[in-house]
This record gives structure tokens, sequence and C-alpha cells, in this order.
């Protein structure tokens, strides 16, 4: 059980989705969160694993007494299968979706699911996979304050997450020791929608198209340092949904599998 106090601002220029949640909800909340879940792991080792598999299940949810009521059940899985002593496949993926429930309707936008990134799909900057927000066209008063219009549209998130891929590890090529290295070559993809269309957003909105998703194929190293683990990745897009972000080189301190 947590406690969560949310202030939201924002700003004078912002997407109308957020004007409308703010209208609707307020801008000030203080939820209780409880969660629940269930895992297992046949991995033979706590990271850097080469074999087994692990996968686990969560539900989180506000409770009564909380200003809003939503939901998130989010499932994440992965499975190393051996090719050889030194080389195996590994497969995994990522699964979410949220909602509101009695007086909410809807995902509080700042709950939103976001894909593009190391941890979801490579090749493309955080977070600019799926919904675009709508742009805005006109003022709104709320809280006793004015906010201006907005025609640029960035990225939203959505209520529902799918992403996945395979990768093949490898031995570094000229190292002796593997103990704290790994290679792989990947294909990573996916992204996340919205069930509930705002008036414009068309894009990754409604029905699941998988025609909408991203894809890319690359390289990595993961050192495991005495820092934490550093992963270091090179990909390329081979399927770029209209106004992603892409971005070729991707590193990151403390992220790993």
């Amino acid at each position: 059980m947590s406690i969560q106090h949310d202030t939201l601002d924002p700003g004078s220029y912002s997407a109308d989705e957020i004007y409308d949640f703010i209208e609707r909800e307020g801008s000030s909340f203080t939820n209780l969160k409880a969660s629940v879940g269930w895992s297992e792991s046949t991995l033979n080792k706590g990271v850097l694993a080469t074999r087994g598999h692990s996968q686990s299940l969560t539900l989180t949810s506000t409770v009564p007494g909380s200003d809003l009521q939503f939901y998130k059940l989010d499932y994440n899985g992965q499975t190393f299968l051996p090719l050889s002593d030194a080389t195996s496949l590994r497969l995994h993926t990522k699964l979410g979706y949220g909602n509101g429930y009695g007086e909410t309707d809807g995902l509080p936008f700042y709950e939103n699911y976001t894909a593009g990134g190391q941890a979801t799909v490579r090749g493309f900057k955080d977070g600019t996979l799926g919904p675009r927000n709508t742009p805005s066209t006109g003022t709104y008063a709320s809280q006793g304050q004015i906010y201006y219009s907005d025609r640029d549209t960035e990225a939203l998130g959505g209520n529902i997450l799918i992403t996945g891929g395979m990768e093949y590890l490898f031995p570094m090529p000229f190292v002796k020791d593997q103990k704290s290295l790994r290679t792989s070559l990947f294909w990573d993809f996916g992204t996340v929608y919205a069930d509930k269309c705002y008036l414009s957003t068309t894009q990754n909105c409604g029905n699941i198209n998988i025609d909408q998703m991203a894809s890319s194929v690359g390289v990595g190293v993961t050192w495991y340092s005495p820092l934490g683990p550093l992963s270091f990745d090179l990909a390329v897009p081979i399927k770029k949904p209209e106004d992603a972000e892409t971005q070729v080189f991707q590193f990151s301190l403390g992220q790993t599998f």
C-alpha cells in the first residue's frame, strides 16, 4: 500500500487532452494505491542469464478513499533458449493495460504507458511512439488561469502497451573473459495504443492495429561494471510510424536483464 499526491500544472501551452482532464477531474489528487503480483523464475543467473525463463504479473489499483479510481495490469516475460554452449536466443515481451473505474473516466494521462527507448523499442527516442496529442485550437479557463493554444503535437502515451522482441546472444569476439559481458543482435517491436479517442486523434487510437507498430534491428553490448550494468545499443528502425523520433545510438546505466 502506498500514498501518492499529484498536483498538475499544465503551463501556458499544452494538449487539449490535459486541459480536458483538469476541467473534468481537477488538478490536485491524493490516491492510495495497492498492488498484488505473481512471479516465477528459472533463470540460471541473477544477471546476464543464458538459460531458463522468468515472468511476472502485477495489478496496481487505487482503493476507496482515493480522489481518482483507476488500475493498471502489467505482464513481463522472457525466455532464454540455448543454441550452443556459448550462444542463446532470448524472447521477451512487455504487456500493459490500464483504465478508470467508478467515477473516473479512463486512465489519467500522467499514468499512460509510453514506448520507445532501450526498455521497449530501441532505435526510437524514449516515449515517442503511440498516440499523439490533439493540437489546441482555442483558449481554456481553469483554476482561475487562462491557457493558450498550441498546434504542435507530441506523443501522449496510451492505456495499452504491447512490446516484444528477439535477441541472439553471443560472446564478444577477441575477449577472453566473458563473465561480465554480453553481446546481442536484436529485433524489437511494439508501441502503445489508446482505446478511447479524443477529438481528432486517430494515430494508434481505437482498435489495435499491427500496422501501426514500430520495429528496429541492431546490435547491443552490456558490460556489468563495478558501477552497475552499462548498456550500449546501435539500432536502425525498419518500420517507423509517422511522427516517431529515431535515435540510432542509445546508452544506459543500471538497466539490464
